[in-house]
């Protein structure tokens, strides 16, 4: 188990605790000596790597279990993900959790419950983002899928606006880039104008550069699909 060391001690301290404590103590018990279980024990309250990493992988299976099978096209791309963000070592380590909690029962509502306690809202978009990506892997967002997704949403308290926003960066119809920017069709062009930079700004991979220099870099997908969303508008308008 010390193979986990290097990113859990890094910053997982509330995770020991409540519903998601319970489901991933069996992970990392005996992990850690008794001055890492201190550090742990004397977290400030703000969302760190550790935080993030444990909290994503739960909610991970609980998505990949929604529709009764999980698709290794769903998890290639739990993999790359992984790989991106946190190396090739690290991301072997967190797949394996992965694997044994989706053998778990998961209560949802008490672990997103708790995740919401403890992460910032920054953190809890870019968790979204990457949830719907998985969804969406297998070009197939089945309705089941779809419905735990919405119920993470509601736990962690994403407002309908940005969650009808991450989901159009996936799901395609005619108005999808007018949703990505949180706006309706009939939007003036000050407007959209306006939205675009409100959005630029909530979307920036600075928002999470708190997370580590390469969870920064993969929070650039959201903010490529706002940049988009607006050059689509643009284009059709007319606009400079």
């Amino acid at each position: 188990m010390g193979k986990y060391n290097k990113w859990i001690a890094g910053g997982l301290g509330w995770a020991f605790f409540g519903p998601l404590g319970g489901l991933l103590g069996f992970v990392v018990a005996g992990a850690l000596d008794g001055n890492e279980r201190n550090k742990l024990n004397n977290q400030t309250g703000r969302t760190t790597t550790g935080d993030f990493v444990m909290s994503l992988i739960v909610l991970v299976a609980a998505v990949m279990k929604a529709d009764g099978k999980v698709l290794k096209v769903e998890l290639d791309y739990v993999k790359a993900y992984f790989v991106r963000s946190l190396g090739h070592n690290s991301a072997e380590d967190a797949l394996r959790m992965l694997r044994d909690i989706l053998n778990q029962n998961i209560d949802l509502h008490a672990v997103s419950t708790q995740i919401n306690s403890n992460l910032d809202y920054s953190s809890k978009l870019q968790m979204m983002h990457f949830l719907y990506g998985i969804a969406a892997s297998d070009r197939d967002f089945a309705a089941s899928e779809r419905n735990v997704i919405r119920n993470i949403e509601n736990y962690l308290g994403i407002s309908q606006k940005d969650a009808d926003s991450i989901m159009s960066m996936f799901v395609p119809s005619t108005d999808a880039a007018y949703k990505i920017l949180e706006i309706n069709t009939d939007a003036s062009d000050e407007e959209v104008k306006k939205a675009y930079r409100t959005m630029a700004k909530k979307y920036h991979p600075d928002k999470v550069s708190y997370l580590g220099e390469e969870f920064r870099k993969t929070a650039n997908e959201k903010f490529k699909k706002v940049n988009d969303a607006y050059e689509q508008i643009k284009k059709e308008r007319g606009l400079n």
